[in-house]
């Protein structure tokens, strides 16, 4: 019983975290610069990225693996290069917004 608990919680909370996150990056950045930081294509492909971070953080962190989370972010920002030479704010700050929100829910557990 309380297997499957602990099952539907986490399914819980990759589902709530996954459809929140999206929204607090979107009003965040939007207020950084008065609501024009990026183009539609790259909030297209920054939120696609940022749903596929989001599973790669709760997933790490509720293993505890944290040194897997520097590697990702590392290889993000090595991917990512040009892109962030362009308009660093909205790829790096969306990353810092993910991390933060991710371990306010989950990290003091």
């Amino acid at each position: 019983m309380i297997l499957e608990l602990k099952i539907v919680i986490i399914i819980a909370g990759y589902l709530f975290l996954i459809a929140t996150s999206g929204i607090i990056i979107k009003f965040i950045l939007s207020r950084a610069e008065k609501g024009k930081i990026a183009e539609k294509k790259e909030w297209d492909t920054g939120f696609i990225i940022g749903k596929c971070e989001n599973i790669l953080i709760l997933t790490f962190m509720l293993l505890d693996a944290y040194i897997a989370l520097a590697i990702i972010f590392a290889a993000k920002t090595i991917i990512r290069e040009e892109d962030i030479k362009k308009n660093s704010l909205y790829f790096l700050a969306g990353t810092m917004i993910n991390v933060t929100y991710f371990y306010h829910y989950w990290g003091n557990n």
